[in-house]
Protein backbone atom coordinates (compact mmCIF):
# COMPACT_ATOMS: atom_id res chain seq x y z
CA UNK A 1 0.00 0.00 0.00
CA UNK A 2 1.66 3.16 -1.22
CA UNK A 3 0.35 5.30 1.63
CA UNK A 4 1.24 2.95 4.48
CA UNK A 5 4.24 4.93 5.73
CA UNK A 6 2.77 8.38 5.05
CA UNK A 7 1.89 8.34 8.75
CA UNK A 8 5.53 8.32 9.75
CA UNK A 9 8.08 11.17 9.64
CA UNK A 10 9.91 11.33 6.32
CA UNK A 11 13.68 10.98 6.15
CA UNK A 12 15.83 12.33 3.36
CA UNK A 13 17.20 9.60 1.14
CA UNK A 14 20.92 9.02 1.44
CA UNK A 15 20.85 5.48 0.13
CA UNK A 16 24.04 4.68 -1.78
CA UNK A 17 23.79 3.93 -5.43
CA UNK A 18 25.28 0.80 -6.91
CA UNK A 19 29.09 0.72 -6.55
CA UNK A 20 30.59 3.04 -9.12
CA UNK A 21 32.84 2.17 -12.01
CA UNK A 22 35.68 3.46 -9.87
CA UNK A 23 35.35 0.34 -7.69
CA UNK A 24 36.46 -1.81 -10.59
CA UNK A 25 39.15 0.72 -11.54
CA UNK A 26 40.69 0.61 -8.08
CA UNK A 27 40.54 -3.18 -7.95
CA UNK A 28 42.25 -3.33 -11.34
CA UNK A 29 45.06 -1.15 -10.09
CA UNK A 30 45.60 -3.59 -7.20
CA UNK A 31 45.08 -1.01 -4.46
CA UNK A 32 44.40 -2.33 -0.97
CA UNK A 33 40.66 -1.84 -0.52
CA UNK A 34 38.95 -3.89 2.18
CA UNK A 35 35.65 -5.28 0.94
CA UNK A 36 34.74 -6.98 4.20
CA UNK A 37 32.68 -10.16 4.01
CA UNK A 38 31.94 -9.88 0.27
CA UNK A 39 34.82 -12.15 -0.70
CA UNK A 40 34.22 -14.67 2.04
CA UNK A 41 36.56 -17.54 2.77
CA UNK A 42 39.22 -18.48 0.23
CA UNK A 43 37.42 -21.62 -0.88
CA UNK A 44 34.23 -19.61 -1.46
CA UNK A 45 36.03 -17.16 -3.74
CA UNK A 46 37.81 -19.27 -6.34
CA UNK A 47 40.28 -17.93 -8.88
CA UNK A 48 38.57 -18.24 -12.26
CA UNK A 49 41.28 -16.78 -14.53
CA UNK A 50 44.80 -15.36 -14.51
CA UNK A 51 46.20 -12.51 -16.58
CA UNK A 52 50.00 -12.37 -16.62
CA UNK A 53 49.97 -13.94 -13.15
CA UNK A 54 47.25 -11.65 -11.75
CA UNK A 55 44.28 -13.55 -10.31
CA UNK A 56 40.69 -12.86 -11.33
CA UNK A 57 38.39 -14.19 -8.61
CA UNK A 58 34.68 -14.88 -8.54
CA UNK A 59 34.28 -11.83 -6.29
CA UNK A 60 35.92 -9.66 -8.97
CA UNK A 61 33.28 -10.80 -11.44
CA UNK A 62 30.57 -9.98 -8.90
CA UNK A 63 31.95 -6.46 -8.50
CA UNK A 64 32.12 -6.01 -12.27
CA UNK A 65 28.51 -7.14 -12.55
CA UNK A 66 27.46 -4.50 -10.03
CA UNK A 67 29.30 -1.95 -12.14
CA UNK A 68 28.09 -2.78 -15.66
CA UNK A 69 25.57 -5.58 -15.18
CA UNK A 70 22.58 -3.32 -15.85
CA UNK A 71 23.70 -3.16 -19.49
CA UNK A 72 23.89 -6.96 -19.78
CA UNK A 73 20.45 -7.98 -18.54
CA UNK A 74 19.44 -9.51 -21.86
CA UNK A 75 22.40 -11.93 -21.81
CA UNK A 76 22.02 -15.50 -20.53
CA UNK A 77 23.89 -16.01 -17.22
CA UNK A 78 26.79 -17.97 -18.74
CA UNK A 79 27.28 -15.46 -21.55
CA UNK A 80 27.14 -12.60 -19.05
CA UNK A 81 29.79 -14.26 -16.85
CA UNK A 82 32.04 -14.80 -19.87
CA UNK A 83 31.61 -11.18 -20.93
CA UNK A 84 32.45 -9.90 -17.44
CA UNK A 85 35.54 -12.09 -17.21
CA UNK A 86 36.75 -10.74 -20.55
CA UNK A 87 35.95 -7.21 -19.39
CA UNK A 88 38.11 -7.62 -16.28
CA UNK A 89 40.88 -9.25 -18.34
CA UNK A 90 40.98 -6.29 -20.73
CA UNK A 91 40.81 -3.84 -17.84
CA UNK A 92 43.83 -5.42 -16.13
CA UNK A 93 45.81 -5.38 -19.36
CA UNK A 94 44.96 -1.74 -20.09
CA UNK A 95 45.62 -0.73 -16.48
CA UNK A 96 49.08 -2.33 -16.58
CA UNK A 97 49.80 -0.54 -19.85
CA UNK A 98 48.76 2.72 -18.19
CA UNK A 99 51.10 2.02 -15.27
CA UNK A 100 53.94 1.40 -17.70
CA UNK A 101 53.34 4.87 -19.13
CA UNK A 102 53.51 6.33 -15.59
CA UNK A 103 49.93 7.54 -15.80
CA UNK A 104 49.46 6.63 -12.14
CA UNK A 105 51.86 9.47 -11.30
CA UNK A 106 49.62 12.00 -13.05
CA UNK A 107 48.20 14.65 -10.70
CA UNK A 108 44.74 14.41 -12.23
CA UNK A 109 44.76 10.62 -11.78
CA UNK A 110 45.76 10.91 -8.12
CA UNK A 111 43.02 13.45 -7.48
CA UNK A 112 40.37 11.26 -9.10
CA UNK A 113 41.69 8.22 -7.23
CA UNK A 114 41.36 10.04 -3.91
CA UNK A 115 37.83 11.12 -4.80
CA UNK A 116 36.68 7.61 -5.74
CA UNK A 117 38.37 6.10 -2.68
CA UNK A 118 36.38 8.46 -0.47
CA UNK A 119 33.18 7.73 -2.37
CA UNK A 120 33.60 3.97 -1.96
CA UNK A 121 34.35 4.37 1.75
CA UNK A 122 31.21 6.47 2.07
CA UNK A 123 29.12 3.90 0.20
CA UNK A 124 30.53 1.09 2.32
CA UNK A 125 29.68 2.84 5.59
CA UNK A 126 26.20 3.79 4.38
CA UNK A 127 25.59 0.18 3.40
CA UNK A 128 26.76 -0.90 6.84
CA UNK A 129 24.36 1.54 8.49
CA UNK A 130 21.56 0.28 6.26
CA UNK A 131 22.19 -3.32 7.25
CA UNK A 132 22.28 -2.47 10.96
CA UNK A 133 19.05 -0.46 10.71
CA UNK A 134 16.94 -3.12 9.04
CA UNK A 135 16.81 -5.86 11.63
CA UNK A 136 13.58 -7.83 11.90
CA UNK A 137 12.99 -6.32 15.35
CA UNK A 138 13.33 -2.76 14.04
CA UNK A 139 11.02 -3.41 11.10
CA UNK A 140 8.37 -5.03 13.28
CA UNK A 141 8.55 -2.12 15.73
CA UNK A 142 8.05 0.38 12.90
CA UNK A 143 5.20 -1.72 11.50
CA UNK A 144 3.48 -1.74 14.89
CA UNK A 145 3.84 2.05 15.22
CA UNK A 146 2.33 2.64 11.79
CA UNK A 147 -0.54 0.22 12.18
CA UNK A 148 -1.53 1.68 15.57
CA UNK A 149 -2.02 5.06 13.88
CA UNK A 150 -4.32 3.44 11.31
CA UNK A 151 -6.76 2.17 13.92
CA UNK A 152 -10.15 3.83 13.57
CA UNK A 153 -9.31 5.61 10.32
CA UNK A 154 -11.63 5.39 7.37
CA UNK A 155 -10.87 4.95 3.70
CA UNK A 156 -13.10 5.55 0.74
CA UNK A 157 -13.40 3.90 -2.64
CA UNK A 158 -14.43 6.49 -5.21
CA UNK A 159 -14.65 7.24 -8.90
CA UNK A 160 -14.23 10.67 -10.42
CA UNK A 161 -14.61 12.50 -13.70
CA UNK A 162 -12.13 15.33 -14.29
CA UNK A 163 -12.97 18.17 -16.71
CA UNK A 164 -11.66 21.68 -17.36
CA UNK A 165 -14.65 23.84 -16.45
CA UNK A 166 -17.43 24.01 -13.89
CA UNK A 167 -20.03 24.10 -16.65
CA UNK A 168 -18.73 20.79 -18.02
CA UNK A 169 -18.93 19.28 -14.53
CA UNK A 170 -22.54 20.52 -14.10
CA UNK A 171 -23.50 19.05 -17.47
CA UNK A 172 -22.07 15.67 -16.42
CA UNK A 173 -24.02 15.75 -13.17
CA UNK A 174 -27.18 16.43 -15.17
CA UNK A 175 -26.48 13.39 -17.35
CA UNK A 176 -25.94 11.25 -14.26
CA UNK A 177 -29.25 12.40 -12.79
CA UNK A 178 -30.88 11.32 -16.05
CA UNK A 179 -29.55 7.79 -15.57
CA UNK A 180 -26.19 7.77 -17.36
CA UNK A 181 -23.62 5.31 -16.05
CA UNK A 182 -20.81 7.01 -14.12
CA UNK A 183 -18.05 4.66 -15.29
CA UNK A 184 -19.06 5.03 -18.94
CA UNK A 185 -19.17 8.81 -18.70
CA UNK A 186 -15.72 8.78 -17.09
CA UNK A 187 -14.34 6.77 -20.01
CA UNK A 188 -15.90 9.18 -22.50
CA UNK A 189 -15.31 12.57 -20.90
CA UNK A 190 -12.74 12.49 -18.10
CA UNK A 191 -9.29 13.95 -18.81
CA UNK A 192 -7.74 11.99 -15.93
CA UNK A 193 -5.34 9.12 -16.82
CA UNK A 194 -7.64 6.77 -14.90
CA UNK A 195 -10.53 7.42 -17.28
CA UNK A 196 -10.00 4.08 -19.00
CA UNK A 197 -10.84 2.34 -15.70
CA UNK A 198 -14.07 4.30 -15.39
CA UNK A 199 -12.41 6.85 -13.11
CA UNK A 200 -11.94 4.25 -10.37
CA UNK A 201 -9.45 5.47 -7.75
CA UNK A 202 -9.65 2.39 -5.56
CA UNK A 203 -9.58 2.76 -1.77
CA UNK A 204 -7.68 5.70 -0.31
CA UNK A 205 -7.29 7.43 3.08
CA UNK A 206 -8.08 11.11 3.43
CA UNK A 207 -4.48 12.34 3.44
CA UNK A 208 -3.69 10.69 0.12
CA UNK A 209 -5.72 13.17 -1.95
CA UNK A 210 -5.61 16.93 -2.38
CA UNK A 211 -7.58 18.57 0.46
CA UNK A 212 -10.54 19.85 -1.57
CA UNK A 213 -11.08 16.46 -3.18
CA UNK A 214 -10.67 14.54 0.08
CA UNK A 215 -13.07 16.79 2.00
CA UNK A 216 -15.77 16.33 -0.63
CA UNK A 217 -15.29 12.58 -0.99
CA UNK A 218 -15.35 11.82 2.73
CA UNK A 219 -18.55 13.84 3.27
CA UNK A 220 -20.45 11.72 0.75
CA UNK A 221 -22.34 8.59 1.67
CA UNK A 222 -21.98 5.38 -0.28
CA UNK A 223 -23.59 5.77 -3.71
CA UNK A 224 -23.77 9.59 -3.56
CA UNK A 225 -22.46 11.92 -6.27
CA UNK A 226 -20.85 15.25 -5.45
CA UNK A 227 -21.49 18.72 -6.75
CA UNK A 228 -18.60 20.10 -8.87
CA UNK A 229 -15.37 20.11 -6.85
CA UNK A 230 -12.54 22.43 -7.85
CA UNK A 231 -8.86 21.58 -7.32
CA UNK A 232 -5.69 22.74 -9.02
CA UNK A 233 -6.18 19.91 -11.53
CA UNK A 234 -9.58 21.10 -12.72
CA UNK A 235 -13.21 20.32 -11.88
CA UNK A 236 -14.21 16.93 -10.50
CA UNK A 237 -17.44 15.01 -10.20
CA UNK A 238 -17.01 12.36 -7.48
CA UNK A 239 -18.98 9.22 -6.76
CA UNK A 240 -18.35 7.25 -3.57
CA UNK A 241 -18.60 3.52 -4.18
CA UNK A 242 -17.78 2.30 -0.67
CA UNK A 243 -16.50 3.25 2.77
CA UNK A 244 -14.71 1.04 5.25
CA UNK A 245 -12.25 1.04 8.13
CA UNK A 246 -8.74 1.42 6.87
CA UNK A 247 -7.21 -1.94 6.08
CA UNK A 248 -3.90 -2.88 7.70
CA UNK A 249 -1.59 -4.51 5.14
CA UNK A 250 0.25 -7.71 6.12
CA UNK A 251 3.80 -7.18 7.34
CA UNK A 252 5.35 -8.97 4.36
CA UNK A 253 3.44 -6.80 1.91
CA UNK A 254 5.09 -3.63 3.24
CA UNK A 255 8.43 -5.10 4.30
CA UNK A 256 10.34 -3.26 1.57
CA UNK A 257 8.72 0.06 2.49
CA UNK A 258 9.65 -0.47 6.13
CA UNK A 259 13.26 -1.25 5.21
CA UNK A 260 13.52 1.81 2.94
CA UNK A 261 12.18 4.08 5.68
CA UNK A 262 14.60 2.72 8.27
CA UNK A 263 17.58 2.95 5.91
CA UNK A 264 16.85 6.57 5.02
CA UNK A 265 16.32 7.51 8.65
CA UNK A 266 19.53 5.84 9.88
CA UNK A 267 21.66 7.28 7.10
CA UNK A 268 20.20 10.77 7.44
CA UNK A 269 20.80 10.75 11.20
CA UNK A 270 24.40 9.63 10.73
CA UNK A 271 25.13 12.35 8.14
CA UNK A 272 23.45 14.99 10.31
CA UNK A 273 25.57 14.03 13.31
CA UNK A 274 28.79 13.99 11.29
CA UNK A 275 28.04 17.46 9.95
CA UNK A 276 27.20 18.76 13.40
CA UNK A 277 30.51 17.46 14.81
CA UNK A 278 32.63 18.68 11.89
CA UNK A 279 34.28 22.03 11.21
CA UNK A 280 33.11 22.80 7.67
CA UNK A 281 34.45 25.91 5.95
CA UNK A 282 33.03 27.17 2.66
CA UNK A 283 35.61 29.44 1.02
CA UNK A 284 33.31 30.63 -1.72
CA UNK A 285 29.89 32.16 -1.45
CA UNK A 286 27.20 29.48 -1.70
CA UNK A 287 24.83 29.72 -4.64
CA UNK A 288 21.59 31.49 -3.84
CA UNK A 289 18.90 28.91 -3.23
CA UNK A 290 15.50 29.30 -4.92
CA UNK A 291 12.55 29.98 -2.65
CA UNK A 292 11.29 26.80 -1.01
CA UNK A 293 8.19 25.52 -2.75
CA UNK A 294 5.46 23.96 -0.60
CA UNK A 295 5.00 20.25 -0.97
CA UNK A 296 2.48 19.42 -3.66
CA UNK A 297 -0.50 17.36 -2.56
CA UNK A 298 -1.19 14.06 -4.24
CA UNK A 299 -3.26 14.01 -7.40
CA UNK A 300 -6.58 12.21 -7.22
Amino acid sequence: MKSFLNLLPRARSLAPSCPSRALVLIAALALPLALGPRAGAQEADPVIARVNGMDIKASDVAIAEEDIGANLQQMPPESRREYLTTYITDMLLVAKAAEAKKLADNTDFKQRLAYYRNKILMDTLLQSEAKAATSDAAMHQLYDEATKQMTGQQEVRARHILVKTEDEAKAIIAELKNGSDFAELAKQKSTDPGAAEGGDLGYFPKEEMVPEFAEAAFKLDKGQISEPVHTRFGWHVIKVEDKRDRQVPPFEQVRDQLATHLVRKAQAEMITKLRADAKIERLEAPAQQPAQQPAQPAKP
